[in-house]
């Protein structure tokens, strides 16, 4: 597991060139690891939205359930994501195969998710590896697999630093997170505010 302290009680982040907005996220510990819930409010392509989320992770960080809310102007929709630790996914009480192997949940909307496999992970610098996710979409909550990679890169002072890759986007970009391991540069997606 990663050298990263514990997470803060809450922590913030603006939104910036993909979306205009604002997301908030508070930690909890719970029996066995974490409690995650945040929300995302922005405005995007001219729409907005909003999305509430609740996670549970285990100590390790690995993703064990998560719900998702999203309401737009065209309504409200909500999915359940349930995982063994083991890669084994169900999503709204059917299992998804598709996500054999998916240690994560990363939900489009939010910043903060790209903290659980660098978290997870614990790589030292130079190392690489593969953090396939159970991608959650962004208003619609469709559920799919997204291929990604982390390398760990030089540090920077108190800062850690990961070349990371999501092909499917034909993203890679340099993420840098703080001592407690949530990202504080994302970008073209997000800035931490607080």
């Amino acid at each position: 597991m990663s050298d990263f302290g514990e997470p803060p009680a809450a922590a913030a982040w603006w939104h910036v060139d993909t979306r205009s907005g604002f997301e908030v996220v508070h930690f909890r510990s719970v029996v066995g690891g974490y409690g995650v819930d945040g929300t995302t409010a922005a405005v995007e392509d001219g729409r907005i939205w909003s999305v509430s989320y609740s996670l549970e992770l285990d100590r390790t960080w690995r993703t064990r359930h998560a719900e998702v809310v999203a309401r737009s102007a065209t309504g409200e929709c909500r999915t359940t994501l349930e995982a063994d630790g083991a890669g084994h996914w169900s999503v709204d009480a059917v299992a998804a195969r598709r996500l054999d192997g998916c240690l994560d949940v990363d939900l489009e909307s939010s910043a903060m998710t790209n903290a659980l496999p660098v978290r997870r992970l614990g790589l030292h610098e130079g190392e690489r590896a593969d953090a396939p996710a159970a991608y959650v979409r962004l208003l619609d909550l469709a559920v799919e697999r997204l291929e990604q990679t982390y390398v760990r890169s030089t540090d920077d002072g108190d800062h850690q630093r990961y070349d990371y890759a999501a092909p499917a986007f034909d993203l890679a970009c340099v993420l840098v997170y703080d001592e407690s391991g949530l990202v504080i540069a994302y970008p073209g997606i997000a800035t931490r505010a607080a």
